[in-house]
């Protein structure tokens, strides 16, 4: 890996974003796991998907809010190959929608497309790619929300609070490790007993009012009070068995950390306006974390919500042409 790698990643990612080659920024074998309707994508798949994207958007420009680095610590649960060091990024791509993008009209408008990014830096360019994309997000922009109006706030993600989510490379790390306190918040939230919230002793970790910035179709929240009204409960009762399947990536980077992987669970109550199905839902999720000390003060939810509605029998996407004059006309 070059001594190098977040700067090495910011500048690959901004020449593709501007239409640059591919094979500047990917190995010849790279892979993308990218979040639903794209998945696992390599060669001509790849350059295709990067070609839709600037099409769609021909003055699109990358906003990152943090980006971060280290090495990838072990989770047993998690039973794919792992990445040895990561670069983990979380922004947006903004742009003026000119061309079709997933069979949806153009709005000639500005749009910011929120993405979150995980990426193995094999020397100099890219080995494997996770990318999870906020569709939700997107098609309430261009006026096409196939959702009800979400429980928490809409909007703009802000950065961090302390405008220092772009870690340098080489940058000192902070006293306390932020991973720990990570995985110790998650450990709590596993202690659910099926009944009572307090049951979950997280409250700790938390900072008495920590933001929490989750994907579209959820929205956003402050402190425990807001968490549990607008997120935690509304999730629970819809997938109350809910578990990991274990994380691809889990590093820290001075006072920031990140994890990812899949949530699944029994959909056994409504969820976004989605009817109880009794199947098992997929949700593919990134979470970003800034601590103060020893405590969360922020936390970013990128979220694969339209992947997940997918896997229940709701094409969200389907929905949104519709609404756009393009509904199926076969079965």
């Amino acid at each position: 890996m070059t001594d190098r790698p977040k700067a090495r990643v910011a500048e690959a990612l901004a020449a593709l974003t501007r239409g640059g080659p591919l094979e500047a920024a990917y190995h010849a074998d790279a892979v993308l796991h990218a979040s639903w309707p794209w998945g696992a994508l390599s060669g001509a798949g790849l350059a295709d998907f990067w070609a839709g994207l600037t099409a769609a958007f021909p003055d699109a420009e990358r906003r990152d809010l943090i980006r971060i680095a280290g090495t990838n610590r072990d989770d047993p649960r998690f039973a794919g190959p792992r990445a040895p060091h990561l670069v983990a990024c979380l922004g947006i791509v903004q742009g003026t929608f000119r061309a079709p993008l997933l069979g949806l009209p153009p709005t000639g408008g500005v749009v910011h497309l929120r993405l979150a990014e995980a990426h193995w830096l094999d020397g100099d360019r890219i080995r494997e790619s996770h990318l999870i994309l906020d569709l939700v997000d997107f098609l309430d922009q261009i006026g096409l929300s196939p959702l009800p109006r979400s429980f928490g706030a809409p909007g703009l993600w802000p950065g961090p609070a302390t405008g220092d989510g772009l870690r340098p490379d080489g940058a000192a790390p902070a006293g306390a490790d932020a991973l720990d306190t990570v995985l110790a918040m998650h450990g709590a939230l596993q202690s659910f007993d099926g009944r009572n919230l307090d049951s979950m002793p997280h409250a700790d970790h938390w900072t008495e009012d920590f933001m929490y910035y989750a994907a579209g179709g959820i929205g956003m929240a402050r402190g425990l009070e807001g968490f549990r009204a607008h997120h935690q409960i509304p999730f629970l009762r819809a997938f109350p068995d809910r578990r990991s399947e274990g994380h691809f990536i889990r590093l820290a980077d001075g006072p920031y950390a990140v994890t990812g992987g899949v949530v699944t669970g029994t959909h056994s109550g409504p969820w976004l306006g989605m009817t109880a199905t009794g199947r098992t839902a997929r949700l593919p999720v990134f979470d970003f974390y800034r601590l103060e000390g020893d405590r969360i003060a922020e936390n970013w939810l990128p979220a694969d919500v339209a992947g997940c509605a997918a896997g229940l029998g709701n094409d969200l996407l389907a929905r949104a042409r519709h609404y756009a004059g393009a509904p199926d006309r076969a079965l």
